[in-house]
């Protein structure tokens, strides 16, 4: 907030000693970066446009002379980490006329095949960098800021880029997302974000008889800047072995032409200028801008030994003409490209069998790791459980005697209340025994002293049988109404006889016999005694 007070203050004051100056936007102003250092325009485009591994440097005077300091430049390497991804690092400053930001640039870009003729770009800007006052002579100390401080600025600006074989679609924006480190808090608003897109197309194009490597690249791009009027701009690039020039114009910076050589096939060395064109930049200075870039690493078989046409004696074969030729290099950069992604696809599964090898090796030993970590658990467990169950017995024994002796009183109690019940029996049973029971009129009774094994007492006869068929079928009838009866049999007149129930005295028998046996049991019975000896 101090420092946005701060750029106010200056903003003031120099709009008040010239009014007639044209507010100058505040993005880096790399729309004429078509080839070299081209990830500043777009990270994506580091994978191809940086030409990778190389060194190249980029500065702009804006509206002077080259005698000045340039309001902006950008010293970046880029390598190649594999045939779809490169890395970047670089240093840059920029002059806004309110700031001056000094700071480095960190890229990654990788590329990701769709197909054999589509690819999909991907890039990251990440910029770090000091912010200070461009002019402190307008600084006036104030209650809200009373020192000039320097702001220090991390910013992502990330992008992307679609190729389908010759035609180019990118989206980028510089600064998507930033922070102020210094004041803790966002540097932009959320409505302050610069986006970029761009479209071209590479038309193949025959150079004379030797620069069967030259590209014709049409470029229409969009830009917007908060607080200015969106940019359109259109710019043609025409590139080849041994040199470059592009022609471009931007609605607001007006018309631009540059040109460049290549040297010893490493080093290449453009210069460009810019002229205003609309009312409000006219009488300001043309702006020039100047690229460099030395390549590193070996060349390609096709920069150390250029196709030369041999000198024989023997007839050679008709020459092939233009177009022909310029088919012939198209189906070679497209055998290359193939044959770099089918190398990058060995090299990717080579690494993705590395890499489950390695999961599976440390799956495996955090698998043993946990069977170890469970027996160790399992011991202390068993530990726990063992201490708890020692503590658990003492308990137990500490009590043992007395619920044993506690016991062995209720056993003796409970045999001495089942002893004096058996007596009370016994004493009854044998005064059943010993009871003379008289027979009531028309009451038919039978008592013998014995019978067999049977159990002294009174038995409720429902039937008597002299035939073993008829016997059988009575019981089974019995046995479906729901009844046990049981039975015996008599030796002295060959009967058997089948009781419902057994009692212990004449009043119980005669009363399950006047009752019909509870209701359950209708037809006639009498009473059979058992005397007993």
């Amino acid at each position: 907030m101090n420092k946005f007070c701060g750029a106010l203050l200056i903003v003031f004051v120099v709009v008040g000693l010239n009014a007639q100056d044209v507010a100058l936007p505040s993005d880096y102003r790399q729309h004429n970066l078509t080839e070299y250092n081209s990830s500043l325009l777009n990270p994506a485009f580091a994978l191809d446009r940086n030409d990778p591994s190389s060194f190249a440097f980029w500065s702009r005077w804006q509206w002077q002379t080259v005698d000045g300091d340039p309001t902006s430049l950008f010293f970046n390497y880029s390598h190649s980490l594999n045939e779809l991804s490169t890395a970047g690092l670089g240093f840059f400053q920029q002059n806004t006329e309110i700031f001056i930001n000094t700071g480095i640039v960190a890229n990654y870009a990788y590329n990701i095949p769709l197909s054999e003729t589509a690819s999909l770009g991907v890039g990251i800007n990440i910029l770090g960098f000091q912010q200070k006052l461009a002019d402190q002579r307008f600084f006036i100390p104030n209650p809200i800021q009373t020192e000039i401080t320097n702001d220090f600025i991390v910013q992502m600006a990330p992008g992307i880029n679609v190729r389908i074989d010759k035609f180019s679609l990118g989206l980028s924006s510089e600064n998507l997302m930033d922070y102020n480190i210094s004041t803790n808090e966002r540097n932009t608003s959320t409505d302050g974000r610069i986006f970029l897109a761009l479209a071209s197309y590479d038309f193949p194009v025959g150079i004379l008889s030797s620069y069967e490597n030259s590209v014709l690249r049409p470029t229409l791009y969009y830009k917007s800047i908060p607080g200015f009027d969106s940019q359109l701009g259109i710019n043609a690039l025409l590139s080849t072995n041994k040199f470059w020039t592009q022609l471009g114009y931007n609605s607001f910076y007006g018309i631009s032409g540059g040109a460049g050589g290549r040297f010893f096939k490493r080093f290449s060395l453009g210069a460009l200028v810019e002229f205003g064109v609309s009312n409000d930049l006219k009488g300001t200075d043309p702006t020039f801008e100047l690229v460099t870039s030395y390549k590193l690493g070996p060349l390609s078989s096709e920069e150390r030994y250029p196709q030369e046409e041999l000198i024989v004696d023997e007839p050679v074969e008709p020459e092939l003409t233009r177009s022909e030729k310029l088919a012939q290099r198209e189906a070679q950069k497209e055998e290359e490209r193939m044959a770099k992604l089918e190398r990058q696809r060995q090299k990717d599964s080579i690494r993705e069998a590395t890499r489950l090898e390695q999961l599976a090796m440390e799956a495996s030993k955090l698998e043993a790791q946990r069977k170890r970590d469970s027996l160790n658990f399992a011991k202390e467990n068993a530990a726990l459980a063992e201490a708890q169950a020692i503590a658990q017995q003492r308990k137990i024994d500490s009590t043992h005697a007395a619920k044993k002796a506690m016991e062995e009183a209720l056993v003796l109690e409970q045999q001495r209340k089942q002893d004096s019940i058996a007596q009370v029996k016994l004493a009854e049973a044998e005064d059943a025994r010993k009871e003379v029971v008289t027979p009531e009129k028309g009451e038919r009774y039978e008592e013998v002293t014995k019978q067999g094994t049977l159990e002294p007492g009174y038995y409720l006869i429902a039937n008597v049988f002299g035939t073993k068929r008829y016997f059988d079928a009575f019981m089974a009838d019995l046995q479906k109404k729901g009844l046990t009866p049981g039975s015996f049999y008599r030796e002295t007149n060959k009967y058997n006889y089948v009781f419902l129930a057994r009692y212990d005295s004449i009043s119980e028998a005669r009363s399950a016999r006047d009752s019909n046996f509870g209701g359950r049991y209708t037809e006639k019975t009498w009473i059979f005694r058992v005397v007993g000896e």
